[in-house]
């Protein structure tokens, strides 16, 4: 049975799997009687035990070797243990630190990477040394287990074969707890809870909210340099970690070390944390659950990587991603699999569309222009609609409910003459200014449909005062004009004929993300809250815009 199959007719690893419905799933295939279990408590080089299975083949050996490190029961992971035992693989699967018998404080991602404790690394260490080892290790596993995995390759170790990576962040700041400098709430509470952790790791990451040493230590984007293996990143446009999925590709295959540079490979799909599947939301994407080619196939990738087998895995294309299109129309451009030597692909053209006051947007920049105000209430947030949310429904849905809100400014541009696709990273510039000392800013980006749907593309946030970056704050100055910059992160659409692109400017998303009080107080430091009457600017010098990669036609 091919790997892809597995995923989608299998159980969920661990019992929310960093959160509610995620998918990251194991193989259920017929209980294999020659494959042999045994239970280790692996030592740490702290003399902390972690509780470790071993999933060991029919025959003498020594064997290839696949590694998952888990927060979740072990025993979720049976299926494809047995499965990878019967294909001639070891299967290692182990519980991190304080979790399902293993020994340790209870806190997520604390221990995994290169500090003083190196769980990911001593465990590699310790199953190199086994005699059913051939020095061949690989690892696997998505989301809190793709993680894990990022922050082994930041270890340096260079026991690792290959990586096979799902739905994973490489930055425990920015992208995982925190998101333009806004604390991810509904995510991070809803995981930490749901999942058991310690109520240390809550108050531990409240505690952090700018980028500081502690971030650092987790934060893999400045180590690629260390990353030494070929890794497989796979993640959807919709996901919680879509952006850490791409940059964590870009980062180890053109800043990797010799054994990670050139050898990684990228998929990107139209999903949200669970992959492999066509609906996302209130969309049903064509042929989104097959994307072409064998890179993301758990077993070719780790036949060619851990066996040797020249299935010819290493030199298809480095990126397979899903342009998505009008799912309405069969005849529309998009929805449909590409593949590229590199992301993002060329050629795309940076196209700013320019917010006017009259609501609208246009590629033409304005002359004279105006401004519009809105009055943002803590205590009256803007909900949450669709999105790149875990514990929250998710995905593409139509955003009408909330663009009649006085305090969400909607701007949209003519129905289009011929269809855009835009492909790559996607930027909000905004001028603004507030009356209050901070605020946030959300952006979003929509197709809307000639029936009159407004569907939810992308979005970002940032927080004011960390709009000069996130290792300081700095506060406003009321009635000062500022520039800001959103991150919308990316996405690949095709923006059929007739249809309008839509931004919608706000600043709340609840319960996402953490409303700002607008106090300027340090983060969650009272219960305070206060109005923010914000103002967006839109003239020659202060030309308010999304900047869209363009694809050239």
């Amino acid at each position: 049975m091919r790997w892809l199959r597995g995923w989608r007719t299998v159980l969920t690893i661990g019992a929310c799997a960093l959160g509610v419905g995620l998918l990251v799933r194991a193989v259920l295939c017929k209980m294999q009687p020659s494959v042999r279990v045994q239970t280790e408590m692996v030592p740490m080089r702290d003399g902390v035990r972690l509780a470790t299975d071993i999933y060991l083949p029919e025959g003498e050996g020594p064997f290839p070797v696949i590694l998952l490190r888990s927060p979740y029961d072990r025993k979720l992971a049976e299926g494809i243990a047995r499965d990878a035992a019967s294909r001639g693989y070891v299967m290692v699967v182990q519980n991190t630190r304080g979790r399902f018998g293993s020994e340790g404080e209870n806190l997520p991602f604390e221990t995994d990477g290169w500090g003083k404790l190196r769980d990911g690394e001593d465990t590699v260490e310790w199953i190199a040394r086994q005699p059913w080892c051939n020095g061949s290790i690989g690892t696997w596993g998505g989301s809190a287990l793709g993680i894990t995995q990022y922050l082994l390759a930041g270890t340096g170790t260079r026991k690792l074969a290959c990586q096979h990576i799902t739905v994973g962040a490489p930055s425990l700041y920015e992208g995982v707890v925190y998101w333009g400098g806004v604390f991810r709430k509904a995510m991070i509470e809803d995981w930490l809870r749901i999942s058991a952790f310690s109520p240390k790791a809550l108050t531990r990451w409240v505690a952090h909210p700018i980028y500081d040493a502690y971030w650092r230590e987790r934060d893999v984007s400045t180590r690629y340099r260390y990353a030494n293996a070929p890794a497989i990143h796979i993640g959807g446009w919709f996901d919680i970690f879509a952006q850490g999925t791409i940059d964590a590709f870009v980062g180890m295959q053109t800043r990797g070390g010799l054994g990670a540079r050139g050898k990684q490979k990228l998929v990107m799909g139209p999903w949200t944390h669970g992959v492999f599947q066509e609906k996302a939301g209130e969309l049903t994407f064509p042929n989104a659950k097959n994307p072409p080619l064998t890179a993301h196939d758990m077993w070719r990738w780790f036949d060619h990587y851990l066996k040797g087998v020249d299935n010819g895995v290493d030199r298809e294309p480095a990126v397979t991603y899903y342009v998505m299109g009008d799912v309405t129309d069969p005849q529309a451009p998009g929805n449909e699999w590409r593949t590229a030597d590199r992301w993002p692909p060329v050629p795309a053209t940076p196209t700013p569309f320019y917010l006017y006051p009259d609501r609208t947007l246009s590629t033409q920049k304005p002359r004279e222009g105006g401004t519009l105000s809105y009055t943002y209430d803590p205590k009256d947030p803007v909900p949450t609609v669709g999105g790149p949310r875990l514990t929250l429904p998710a995905g593409p849905m139509d955003q009408r409910q909330i663009e009649s809100r006085p305090d969400v400014l909607v701007f949209t541009s003519e129905p289009l003459q011929e269809p855009m696709e835009v492909t790559g990273r996607v930027k909000v510039i905004l001028w603004a200014s507030s009356d209050a000392p901070d605020t946030d800013f959300v952006a979003k980006l929509c197709d809307v449909y000639p029936d009159g749907r407004s569907i939810n593309i992308c979005e970002g946030i940032l927080r004011a005062r960390f709009r000069d970056g996130f290792t300081r704050e700095k506060l406003m100055q009321p009635g000062t004009v500022y520039r800001f910059e959103i991150d919308l992160w990316s996405t690949s659409i095709v923006f059929n004929r007739g249809h309008r692109i839509r931004v919608h400017i706000t600043s709340s998303n609840f319960p996402a993300f953490d409303p700002n009080p607008n106090t300027g107080e340090p983060f969650r430091a009272g219960e305070r809250t206060r109005p923010a009457h914000n103002t967006i600017y839109m003239d020659a010098k202060r030309p308010s815009h999304i900047l869209l990669p363009v694809m050239r036609r």
